[in-house]
């Protein structure tokens, strides 16, 4: 699906997006569920976050997009330490990503075309500038007939789709998808993973949480797993060279 550039310059291919060193986190009855993790996740790369449920894939990403703060360790993003950014430079930040969560975080009171619409509207574009686009997103995840239906119409794979789709119409330089396709068919399922790959052949970094490990294979990127807080790759990215700036992968 073609998606326009909307950014006025282009990102330096030579930053690499997400980099995080000792990352430790913990809850009170949980003091490590991440260990001295490190991660690089350079320009272009697409990488699968794999490991058992409560692992802390969620936590993980949950840092990633600034909804948590690390106990130890730095997170640098787009080449910029945020580790202990100021929740006032939060939003900015955020706007260069593409976050889907397990919980959707639709809001009800709008409808599907106006969640959608609104990372653009939030970026100051005008509706005339965008209303083509929305729509063509609707149509591509399949809802092309509820334009005007609010969230709570919707089934659990309405709210998923249009939740991706909301993630993805800025064509943000990272997305990080919490289990994506989980609540979708098999069919669907492999539709919006196209669109992921799409969006990783224009540019976008990309990290998905599942706990599919056969997808890593299926669509040739990078696999990494997480468990008993500790961080490894299993599998380098297998994408071709042009699409991978960095030979090494992720580091980890």
């Amino acid at each position: 699906m073609p998606i326009q550039e909307r950014r006025p310059t282009a990102p330096n291919k030579d930053i690499d997006v997400v980099r995080l060193r000792g990352l430790g986190f913990g809850y009170d009855d949980r003091p490590s569920v991440l260990r001295d993790v490190n991660l690089i996740l350079p320009h272009g790369s697409f990488h699968f976050l794999t490991g058992p449920s409560g692992a802390g894939k969620s936590t993980l990403l949950r840092l990633m997009t600034l909804g948590e703060r690390p106990q130890t360790g730095r997170i640098s993003l787009f080449g910029q330490d945020v580790t202990q950014i100021p929740r006032s430079a939060i939003p900015a930040m955020r706007q260069r990503m593409g976050v889907v969560f397990q919980e959707f975080r639709l809001l009800d009171h709008l409808s599907a075309f106006d969640n959608v619409a609104l990372p653009l509207r939030l970026n100051g574009e005008r509706p005339r500038d965008y209303v083509q686009d929305v729509a063509e997103m609707l149509r591509w995840v399949g809802l092309g007939g509820r334009f005007e239906a609010l969230p709570p119409s919707l089934s659990g794979g309405e709210k998923q789709r249009l939740a991706i789709a909301r993630a993805v119409i800025t064509r943000p330089r990272l997305i990080l998808a919490d289990e994506p396709t989980g609540s979708v068919d098999r069919a669907m399922g492999e539709k919006l993973m196209r669109l992921f790959v799409s969006l990783n052949k224009l540019g976008a970094t990309i990290l998905i949480a599942t706990h599919d490990e056969d997808m890593a294979e299926r669509y040739g990127a990078g696999l990494l797993r997480l468990e008993d807080g500790y961080l490894r790759q299993l599998v380098p990215s297998q994408r071709p060279p042009e699409h991978q700036p960095h030979p090494e992968g992720a580091a980890v």
